[in-house]
């Protein structure tokens, strides 16, 4: 048991490790092509601190548990939205971008709403899978964009700014590309340790691997999205601090579940016990809505409500499944 603990452990130091420097190699060669602090927010640093995931999901679900796969994803995203984002808006206020409201959002609540309603039938296909890959290319696409369209003076002037702090002037593109992929290799690592580590758990406390993606593991690879928002919140970088949340959470569906689910043989099972949680994913997405419409701005109470909903989440899942 000792060991198992230590290699869940290690695999959660690890992958935070390998998502802190994929983030930051990711957000330097961004910046050095301009591209705007949302448009990073959205797809860079989104995409980077979903890789843990990505990693646990295919070895998860290779190692026949495919509990703990889906149940890590949707963790994942309650996680996101529920107490990071509910953290980041006690900290200061979230204010809200026009394109977040009538784009991000939206993009947000139908991958929730589809995987929800994809997983009611037991199982997900390789079809599924392709359609909600599309609905990340799509997302993809229109986040690149809009974010050209929007860019403008001030956003450059505020990456260029953000650009030279993160990084050294001897600091060569070659490197940042050399960083992001040793990082690729150093979060499959980690993956791998915390899925056996987990697993080990998982069956030596008679409690269902489910549970187990849906709470440790969940919170274990959000450290990446919890890092990056906090450290974005202090910074003021708020664009980058939602956008990582909302962005990383279309992701986790639109492109980990759905790879996973294709590179994976045959279909992916989708345990009878976790689509109650799908549901929650939903209801959740859907709740944002008149959150974020509201003064377009998340305040220091719906954050307060975000945490408290995630605890009481979590108290209910620990009652009722363990």
């Amino acid at each position: 048991m000792t060991t198992d603990v230590l290699l869940l452990l290690a695999g959660l130091a690890v992958l935070v490790f390998g998502a802190e420097v994929l983030v930051r190699s990711g957000t330097n060669l961004a910046a050095r092509l301009g591209i705007s602090p949302l448009t990073i927010g959205l797809t860079v640093v989104a995409i980077g601190t979903s890789m843990p995931e990505l990693a646990v999901g295919i070895d998860a679900a290779a190692r026949g548990n495919p509990g703990l796969a889906v149940g890590n994803i949707v963790g994942t995203n309650l996680v996101n939205i529920l107490l990071i984002l509910g953290l980041s808006a006690l900290i200061a206020p979230i204010p809200i971008a026009r394109r977040t409201l009538y784009f991000d959002l939206p993009l947000m609540t139908v991958s929730a709403l589809a995987v929800y309603f994809l997983g009611r039938g037991e199982m997900l296909s390789t079809r599924d899978a392709w359609l909600l890959l599309l609905i990340g290319v799509l997302y993809t696409v229109g986040v690149v964009i809009l974010g050209r369209r929007e860019q403008n003076g001030s956003a450059k002037s505020t990456l260029a700014t953000e650009s030279e702090s993160s990084s050294t002037p001897t600091r060569s593109a070659f490197k940042d590309v050399s960083l992001l992929l040793g990082s690729l290799i150093v979060i499959v690592i980690g993956a791998d340790l915390l899925v056996r580590g987990s697993v080990s758990i998982a069956a030596n406390l008679g409690v269902s691997d489910v549970v187990i993606g849906l709470t440790i593991v969940a919170i274990g690879t959000s450290a990446p999205e919890l890092v990056t928002t906090l450290v974005a919140t202090f910074r003021g970088q708020r664009d980058i601090a939602i956008g990582n949340l909302i962005g990383s959470s279309v992701y986790n569906i639109a492109f980990v579940l759905a790879i996973t689910t294709i590179v994976v043989p045959g279909d992916m099972p989708v345990p009878a016990a976790i689509r109650i949680d799908l549901a929650i994913v939903a209801l959740v997405s859907l709740a944002c809505i008149p959150v974020f419409l509201t003064h377009k701005t998340v305040t220091r109470i719906e954050g307060a409500l975000f945490v408290r909903a995630y605890c009481a989440y979590l108290g209910w899942l620990i009652a009722t499944r363990t």
